[in-house]
């Protein structure tokens, strides 16, 4: 394992665009590097790890799902983080934190044991929602408080703000490098840090023991799926998992998703025709379906502000499958 990885840490809030622009970076990736992602969600199930799946060689992918990443003194954040630099020779490392997490905490935790010496910290990238911060939409105060020590905030989502609403919400921000742009697009030049290169490691590190498995992979009932929901801070989630051989009918789940009032919905899911496709939607917006490579499993999850009636949402995605 190499030591001082370049890591960065892509920081901001639901829905600001950051699994969108890690994927726009995957796709820059010199093809003499290897990367590693690990990425963090509030709810149980994980999603961003399947929509970011690739079947590209030299990207290594690793997810903590369940709550805030910022607890990196727990033993999921340890054992996840050991787990996906021990995969192999990483040259750069990605964390994506929960929208809903404390970035700010997470950054002076991973400066500190046992990884200041196998990490090199480098500015963090914070994703903004340009429309929804020109609307007047508040910035939660655990994103607020990761701007000062940015090192590029990337105002995404801009196309519709004209040069006078750009330079009214840039006065509103702290003084640090902008980038605005749209679906996530961030040429990899200005990532910063992107200079740095990890280092060859002249003794092994000392890293979390890998003591926790991976729970909630195995069906008892491959017909029936695997659900987890959680209350924490800033929303309750709910997800299932189904087994591959199962498929969703994608305008069953259209229509019930519109009936529903949530913050935040993911999925990835075998349709009814067979393909694999995955969708991402922000505060009850419509779906935008795409295909997916990802084939291990289908995937829901769903972020709402108050607990919901288990039971019922249960009844009605049974009468989604195909």
């Amino acid at each position: 394992m190499l030591s001082q990885i370049p890591t960065h840490l892509i920081a901001g809030p639901l829905g600001a665009g950051k699994t969108t622009l890690l994927q726009q970076l995957l796709a820059q990736r010199p093809t003499t590097e290897r990367w590693a992602i690990l990425i963090n969600e509030f709810g149980q199930i994980g999603l961003d790890a399947a929509l970011l799946s690739t079947d590209e060689d030299g990207i290594a992918l690793g997810e903590v799902a369940g709550g805030c990443l910022c607890c990196v003194n727990g033993a999921p954040f340890q054992v996840g983080l050991s787990r996906l630099l021990r995969q192999g020779r990483q040259d750069r490392l990605f964390i994506e934190p929960s929208g809903l997490g404390h970035p700010a905490e997470l950054l002076q935790q991973l400066r500190a044991d046992p990884w200041q010496d196998v990490l090199a910290v480098q500015p963090s990238v914070v994703v903004l929602d340009a429309a929804a911060l020109a609307r007047g939409q508040p910035l939660p105060a655990s994103q607020q408080a990761a701007l000062g020590e940015a090192g590029l905030l990337v105002l995404n989502k801009s196309a519709t703000l004209d040069g006078t609403a750009k330079a009214l919400l840039a006065a509103q921000l702290p003084a640090r490098p902008l980038h605005w742009t749209e679906q996530g697009q961030l040429p990899l030049g200005l990532l910063p840090g992107i200079a740095a290169q990890a280092q060859a490691s002249s003794a092994p590190a000392t890293l979390p023991s890998e003591s926790r498995a991976v729970l909630g992979t195995l069906w008892s009932d491959p017909a029936q799926p695997i659900c987890q929901h959680q209350a924490g801070e800033g929303g309750w989630s709910i997800g299932w998992r189904w087994h591959p051989s199962q498929c969703l009918d994608r305008q069953r789940l259209t229509d019930w998703l519109a009936s529903l009032d949530w913050r935040r919905a993911k999925l990835v899911i075998h349709g009814e025709d067979g393909a694999w496709y995955s969708a991402n939607a922000l505060d009850g917006a419509p779906l935008d379906w795409r295909t997916s490579e990802w084939r291990r499993d289908s995937r829901l999850e769903l972020i709402f502000a108050e607990p919901q009636d288990v039971d019922a949402l249960q009844s009605a995605l049974a009468a989604c499958r195909a």
